[in-house]
């Protein structure tokens, strides 16, 4: 079995953006304090002191740098390059000034339609299990939605030293394996999960709880980005067969990023409104550490990256329930906590009252 992209070998790719990662953050993180990019602790924050956040700006450069060595020159890298550029400078601005939610949604909507339209990476077509789904002329509006979709998703997540980051490192992991199981390894979208996986993971060294350096919205926003375009180019071939795929991958952001849309619709908030409310925050509040916290996740988001992996090689039938093992999980955790219903809180009102 080859290992080889472009002729360079998987490995080798990865390493050397570990390593230029490694490298970067350290430096990046004397430009965060330097630019006064730092994330000051208030209630909503876990951390308690100001941590530097231009941590994505290494995984960006790294990232970057790499492909120079190992990728090609395309039309649609070239779009890709230009839209991950808008994306960290939109980015960048917010880590130093925070925007508003709608100027960063210009910043991801332009990002998108450069993906779109320059670069002609368009969700056309997919197949659910067995069944052939053409998308017609909606195709470009539904890719918009999902670019801007995963972007935000993964931005969300992003609530815990080392979440995000090591939820990507997972995501670009799982595309690797399915690349060598199936033996295809010659796509744009395998050479961009294994530059990620270094770049990300090299990041992840740094900021694996206790974190030293946060990722911010330049690292958040980036990453959700280029987990679009590797699901959209993915789309077109063997390795994403079936939508269920990045789908089970992105499990965790998904599900956390519908119920924070569901409780804030529920209570009449803007669906920008930040809260503390999140998947994690429901662990911790179960007094597990951060760590533990973390980690629970990371094996859950394992655990569906597996039925991804399952899925693409035909054993759809444990894949299948897997899947159904993993949604009972997550929906009984909803049921026994505030992360859809404030329940305990109006147990409490209750208890007052009496």
């Amino acid at each position: 079995m080859s290992l080889e992209v472009n002729g360079h070998n998987i490995i080798f790719m990865a390493f050397c953006s570990f390593l230029v990662s490694l490298i970067l953050v350290p430096i990046c993180k004397k430009v965060a304090v330097h630019v006064n990019a730092l994330d000051v602790p208030n209630e909503r924050k876990v951390h308690k002191k100001p941590m530097p956040r231009l941590g994505g700006l290494a995984i960006y450069l790294s990232f970057l740098i790499c492909y120079m060595f190992f990728g090609s020159i395309t039309s649609q890298m070239l779009s890709i390059v230009i839209a991950s550029f808008v994306i960290i400078i939109f980015g960048f601005i917010d880590d130093i000034n925070p925007l508003k939610a709608r100027y960063k949604l210009i910043g991801q909507l332009i990002a998108a339609c450069i993906i779109v339209f320059y670069g002609d990476i368009v969700l056309k077509d997919a197949y659910l299990g067995e069944y052939y789904i053409n998308f017609g002329g909606i195709a470009p509006y539904l890719t918009l939605f999902f670019i801007v979709a995963c972007i935000n998703a993964i931005n969300l997540i992003d609530g815990l030293d080392g979440l995000a980051s090591g939820i990507s490192t997972i995501y670009f992991a799982t595309i690797g394996v399915i690349a060598i199981l199936t033996n295809r390894l010659g796509g744009l979208d395998i050479t961009l999960s294994i530059l990620m996986f270094g770049s990300t993971l090299g990041f992840l060294f740094y900021n694996f709880p206790p974190a030293k350096i946060f990722m911010g919205d330049t690292g958040s926003q980036f990453l959700g980005f280029i987990i679009a375009i590797i699901s959209l180019l993915g789309f077109k071939n063997v390795t994403f067969n079936s939508l269920v795929v990045p789908i089970a991958i992105l499990a965790i952001p998904i599900f956390d990023t519908l119920f924070a849309i569901l409780r804030r619709f529920f209570k009449g908030e803007s669906i920008g409104t930040p809260d503390k409310e999140h998947f994690h925050h429901q662990l911790l509040k179960m007094k597990f550490s951060t760590r533990i916290t973390v980690l629970i996740i990371y094996i859950i988001d394992i655990a569906f990256a597996t039925t991804s992996v399952l899925i693409t090689l035909g054993d759809n039938k444990i894949a299948t329930y897997i899947y159904v093992i993993l949604t009972i999980l997550l929906l009984f955790i909803v049921l026994k906590t505030d992360i859809l219903f404030e329940h305990r809180k109006s147990k409490t009102s209750k208890t007052k009252k009496s």
